[in-house]
């Protein structure tokens, strides 16, 4: 396994229906109830109309401004530039809350909804979610009760199945394609580090984001949010939000949530691979081998210990960290899930309460470092709320730096605020005491923006 590392430096934006790296997940199912093929030439031409008919009042043009802070390249002045964007949305509740994705409304300050009908709202966030890509919003003034779409995160997709993306397609206006399920379950895609994603191959194009995934009953099933492509036109692989994240996003904001809390299991694995499979008399490679227990942690609590292969989490299929991070992640606090695993040649079923991650996620201003090389530096301890805000491993060890002294040694040497320090000569940087205990010539490890740097103190 790779040595663990966290993400220190500011995620990357997801640009409207960008570019995902190819995944290296699971080919998963979510059911198995059975389905029908077309009987014959007549039911090959039967039309989507009433499922549009009934999804697509639902799904809204959003058209979104903001205004940017920027320097002129020549003569360094500041100044200001208009930005905008345009993307779609779904109402998913009559009294006017809407969904669609993070990045068509971040950094904006002005939203306009233009429905189906063309009438218009202004709209508010409620709450914006970077790591799903959810954003929730709320359209002022509206009177009576608007069309809204249901909900359906009950996973009963298979591959194969029809499905129409309902979006507003380079601003064109409100536009319907159709395709099928090619994949489920769909992790490292490199769209966002806790997703698991429905993909098809209904054209998607920059403008879809946030729009509606519909099934053949017209109920949303995900929300569209983005494509691999290389001309940045659909390829017919795009990817959307399963609806089960969206209901969880959802119920934190009308909650008054201001952000969405995320459970956890307390476990680290590996994927199986083909030889730990044999190794093991696994059929094939399935299932996520545990490597770290998190000690009195909800998976420790429940029974759960190195070597076991997890497979299931409530009968949903887990392959890597990835797909068990979502599988957890849709859930509430304190709730108990069903966890599947493989253990001594036999499956057990385990029941785990989720909790949230243990410690303080907002570092504040940490406290000083005032003995030592390192001298003139503020940190505070990494802890599992703090990595998993950071977008970085909750098992990870060491002190983030929050502030450094001008004219310092640490200010001379480069560190810099969020940057993590992991060890001093070798030791492990588990407090501010390990790091006052740094001297000239000390051994020091850092990670910053992913990367791991070693050099030593002058």
């Amino acid at each position: 396994m790779k040595p663990s590392c966290i993400a220190i430096a500011a995620a990357m934006g997801l640009a409207a229906c960008g570019q995902p790296q190819p995944s290296k997940a699971q080919e998963g199912v979510f059911a198995e109830a059975p389905r029908q093929l077309p009987a014959d030439a007549a039911s090959m031409k039967s039309s989507f109309a009433p499922v549009v008919r009934q999804a697509a009042p639902a799904v809204v043009n959003i058209a979104a401004r903001g205004v940017q802070q920027v320097r002129d390249p020549f003569w360094g002045i500041p100044g200001q530039r208009q930005t905008g964007s345009v993307g779609s949305g779904v109402i998913v509740r009559s009294d006017g809350v809407v969904v669609t994705n993070n990045h068509v409304i971040q950094g904006m300050q002005e939203i306009r909804v233009t429905l189906n009908d063309r009438r218009e709202f202004p709209a508010r966030v409620l709450l914006a979610d970077e790591r799903s890509d959810i954003a929730v919003l709320q359209l002022e003034r509206v009177d009576g009760d608007l069309p809204v779409l249901r909900i359906d995160d009950q996973e009963e997709q298979q591959i194969g199945d029809l499905v129409l993306a309902i979006g507003n397609p380079f601003g064109v206006g409100q536009t319907v394609t159709n395709g099928i399920i090619s994949a489920l379950n769909r992790t490292e895609t490199g769209i966002t580090d806790s997703g698991s994603f429905i993909q098809t191959d209904a054209a998607i194009n920059p403008g879809n984001s946030g729009g509606a995934l519909v099934d053949m009953d017209g109920d949303l099933i995900g929300i569209n949010t983005a494509i691999f492509s290389r001309t940045g036109s659909s390829s017919g692989v795009g990817f959307a939000v399963p609806a089960a994240m969206v209901r969880r996003v959802v119920e934190s904001a009308v909650g008054g949530a201001s952000s969405v809390v995320r459970p956890w299991l307390g476990v680290r694995g590996d994927t199986v691979s083909s030889d730990i499979a044999r190794s093991l008399g696994l059929e094939r490679p399935q299932g996520l081998i545990v490597t770290d227990v998190y000690a009195n942690g909800p998976g420790a609590r429940a029974g759960l210990r190195e070597g076991d292969v997890i497979t299931a989490i409530d009968g949903g299929e887990v392959n890597d960290q990835g797909g068990l991070n979502y599988r957890v992640g849709t859930r509430s606090p304190n709730d108990t899930v069903r966890v599947t695993v493989l253990r001594d040649g036999r499956n057990q079923t385990l029941d785990a309460r989720v909790s949230t991650l243990p410690g303080d996620a907002d570092p504040g201003d940490g406290q000083v470092v005032s003995q030592g090389a390192l001298a003139g530096i503020r940190g505070v301890p990494l802890n599992p709320a703090l990595a998993d805000r950071l977008g970085g491993d909750p098992f990870t060890n060491g002190v983030v730096v929050t502030g450094v002294t001008s004219g310092s040694v640490p200010a001379r040497i480069g560190l810099r605020p969020r940057d993590l320090i992991r060890s001093v000569d070798g030791r492990a940087a588990t407090s501010l005491a390990v790091i006052g205990q740094a001297r000239r010539g000390s051994e020091l490890v850092i990670v910053r923006g992913g990367r791991q740097l070693t050099g030593r103190l002058p």
